[in-house]
C-alpha cells in the first residue's frame, strides 16, 4: 500500500507532504483546485513520461517520491531479476531537470523507466472513467474469472507444465534442425572420413618414408662414396688395412726390447680388425643400397597422399590427421545419437502435452462452472449502480489442445450489453465511460476479497450518478478497502461520507502566484466539506445535519 507521497516543484504544488493509511481514502475540493495535479505526480513514480513543463521553477528540479508497504506483495522475485535491493518499504523517487531530462530510483537505485513502469503496475491501479483499458484487457478479463473459479494451486501447476512444455518444443525444434543440418553435412563427413580411413595413416609412417626416400633417391652416390672407401681401405697399393698391418708387424717385433710395445702393438691390432670390420659393414652396405627406381615411385605415392591430406585440412603431421579422422568419426556416431535424443524428447513431449491438457480441460471446466455466478452477481451489483437492464457475458471458447497459452487453451472475453435489446459487443464499442467505470467497480468489488490487488485509486468514476446510486458506489469502494488500500477522488457526498479518511486539495491565490495544497480533515471539518459539496459555498443547517448524516456522526 502507499503510505507516504511526497511532491517537490511540480506544476502547481511547491512542496506536498502526504501519509496515506489502508483502508478507504477520500480526496475532495473545489473544480480546478488540483486533484488531477496530485494524480499526476503520482503517476510519475509509476513509470509515466513527463518533461521540464512540469517544473513549477525552472530553476530548480521536481522531485516526487513514494512510499509503499509491499510486504504482502510477493515481488522479491521481481527484485531479484533487476538486481534491486528488496525491502518491506520500497521508495520510488522520479527526479526532473529544468532540461527535461528524467531520472526514476527505486530504493535509491537507478533504474530506467520500464523498471519502474512495470513495478508500478504491481503497487497502483490508476482508474478513470477516461482510462478503460485494463476493463478491456483479455489478461485481466481472465484473470478475474479465475480469480473468481479460485484454482490458483491449479494454475501454478499447469503454469510450470507449460513452461517446461515450452522448452521441450524450443530444444525439439533445436534439435530437429541440427539433424536436418547434420544430414546435409553427412556425405561430406562421410568422405571425408572413408578418405582418411582408407589411408590408414600410421603416427610415425611419414618420417620414415622421407627418410627411405632420401635414401632411395641418392643410392648412386652414396654406393660411389662407399666403393672409393673400400679401395682405400683395402684393394689400392697403399691400402690403410695393408699399412695398419704392416705397422702392427714391425712393432710386434720391438717387443722383446721393451714391454711398452706390447700395448701399443695390441692396439694397432685391434684397429686393424675395426677396420676389416668396417669394411665388411661398408660391402654389405653396398649390396643392399641398389637403385630402386619402382619402390622410389611408390614412396612418393604413398608421401604425396599424406601431403595432399594436410594440405586439405590445414595440418603438418600425421597425427592431426589421425586427430580429425576421429573427430569427424564423433560427429558421424552424433549424427545417429540426434534421432535417438529426438525421439527421446517426443515421447517426454507427448507425456507434458497429455498433462497440459488435462490440467487445462480441469482449469477450463471450472470457468465454466464460475460464469454463470460471475454473471449474475455483475448483473445485481450494476442494478444497485442504477444500470438495471446492463449484462456482462462472459464467453469462453475453447482453442483446442493444439493451441496452449499461460492460461491453458481457453480465450476469455467479456461482452457487455447496457440495454434490453441490444446486441452484446466487446466492451470498448458499446460502453459509455461511465458505464465501464461502474462496472470496472462491481468486477474489483467482486474480487476484492479473492485476490490481493494492489492501490487502487477511483478518479472521478462516479461523474453521471447521484443519489442512492451514489450511495450504493461507496459502499462497494469500503467494502474493496476493508482488504485494499483505495483513494477515492470524488465530487458525490455521498461517497466522500464513506471514507476512512478524508482530504481535501485546495488553491491559494496570493495575487501574485496561484499553489495548491492538501489538508486532512478533522470530523468537525469533514462535516463542513461535505456540506459545501452539497450546498456549495453557502452552508445551510439543512445541509449540516445532512453532512452529519452521511457521517454518520
Amino acid at each position: 500500500m502507499l503510505n507516504r507521497l511526497t511532491v517537490h516543484n511540480y506544476i502547481l504544488i511547491d512542496e506536498l507532504d502526504i501519509d496515506f493509511s489502508n483502508g478507504l481514502t477520500i480526496v475532495t475540493g473545489e473544480t480546478g483546485a488540483g486533484k488531477s495535479i496530485l494524480l499526476g505526480a503520482l503517476a510519475l513514480i509509476l513509470g509515466e513520461r513527463a518533461d521540464s513543463d512540469v517544473l513549477l521553477n525552472k530553476q530548480k528540479k521536481c522531485i516526487i517520491e513514494g512510499v509503499f508497504d509491499i510486504t504482502n506483495y510477493q515481488l522479491a522475485g521481481f527484485f531479484e531479476s533487476n538486481e534491486l535491493d528488496y525491502s518491506t518499504e520500497t521508495f520510488l523517487r522520479r527526479e526532473i531537470n529544468a532540461d527535461g531530462k528524467s531520472r526514476a530510483f527505486i530504493n535509491d537505485t537507478p533504474v530506467n523507466l520500464s523498471q519502474l513502469k512495470k513495478l508500478g503496475t504491481f503497487l497502483v491501479d490508476i482508474h478513470s472513467q477516461h482510462e478503460t483499458l485494463t476493463l478491456s484487457n483479455s489478461d485481466f478479463q481472465m484473470g478475474v474469472v479465475d480469480a473468481f473459479s479460485k484454482h490458483q494451486p491449479l494454475l501454478n501447476n499447469y503454469n510450470s507444465l507449460y513452461i517446461s512444455f515450452k522448452k521441450l518444443n524450443i530444444d525439439l525444434k533445436d534439435l530437429r534442425d541440427r539433424e536436418k543440418q547434420s544430414k546435409i553435412d553427412l556425405d561430406y563427413l562421410q568422405f571425408q572420413f572413408d578418405e582418411l580411413e582408407e589411408s590408414k595413416l600410421e603416427s610415425t609412417e611419414q618420417q620414415k618414408l622421407e627418410s627411405e626416400l632420401s635414401k632411395l633417391v641418392h643410392a648412386e652416390e652414396i654406393q660411389n662414396t662407399l666403393s672409393k672407401s673400400i679401395a682405400a681401405l683395402t684393394t689400392d697399393e697403399t691400402s690403410l688395412v695393408d699399412q695398419l698391418t704392416s705397422v702392427s708387424n714391425s712393432i710386434s717385433q720391438l717387443t722383446k726390447y721393451d714391454e711398452k710395445f706390447e700395448n701399443i702393438f695390441q692396439r694397432l691390432k685391434s684397429s686393424v680388425v675395426e677396420l676389416k670390420d668396417i669394411v665388411d659393414e661398408i660391402t654389405f652396405i653396398i649390396h643392399k643400397s641398389e637403385l630402386n627406381p619402382q619402390r622410389v615411385e611408390a614412396i612418393n605415392e604413398r608421401l604425396n597422399i599424406i601431403y595432399r591430406l594436410q594440405h586439405k585440412h590445414h595440418v603438418n603431421s600425421i597425427d592431426d590427421l589421425i586427430s580429425i579422422q576421429n573427430d569427424i568419426g564423433k560427429k558421424l556416431e552424433s549424427i545417429g545419437s540426434l534421432e535417438d535424443q529426438i525421439l527421446k524428447l517426443e515421447r517426454e513431449l507427448k507425456i507434458v502435452k497429455e498433462q497440459l491438457i488435462k490440467g487445462a480441460d480441469t482449469i477450463s471446466a471450472n470457468r465454466k462452472k464460475s460464469i454463470p455466478k460471475i454473471e449474475s452477481t455483475i448483473k445485481e451489483m450494476l442494478f444497485d449502480l442504477a444500470m438495471p437492464n446492463a449484462v456482462l457475458k462472459v464467453q469462453q471458447e475453447h482453442l483446442g489442445n493444439d493451441n496452449f497459452n499461460a492460461y491453458g487453451n481457453d480465450k476469455i472475453s467479456f461482452l457487455f450489453s447496457a440495454n434490453k435489446g441490444v446486441t452484446y459487443k466487446e466492451l470498448n464499442k458499446v460502453a459509455s465511460g461511465g458505464e465501464l467505470s461502474r462496472l470496472m467497480l462491481s468486477i474489483k468489488s467482486l474480487i476484492a476479497q479473492l485476490t490481493a490487488l494492489p492501490t487502487i485509486v477511483f478518479d472521478e468514476i462516479d461523474t453521471g450518478i447521484s443519489g442512492e446510486t451514489a450511495a450504493k458506489m461507496g459502499v462497494m469502494m469500503h467494502k474493496i478497502s476493508v482488504n485494499h488500500q483505495v483513494i477515492a477522488i470524488t465530487h458525490l457526498p455521498q461517497i466522500a461520507g464513506k471514507g476512512d479518511v478524508h482530504y481535501v486539495v485546495y488553491k491559494e491565490d496570493s495575487g501574485k502566484t496561484v499553489r495548491t495544497g492538501i489538508n486532512k480533515l478533522s470530523d468537525k471539518d469533514r462535516v463542513k466539506e461535505i456540506a459545501r459539496m452539497l450546498s456549495g459555498e453557502k452552508l445551510t443547517d439543512a445541509a449540516i445535519e445532512n453532512a452529519k448524516e452521511l457521517l454518520r456522526l
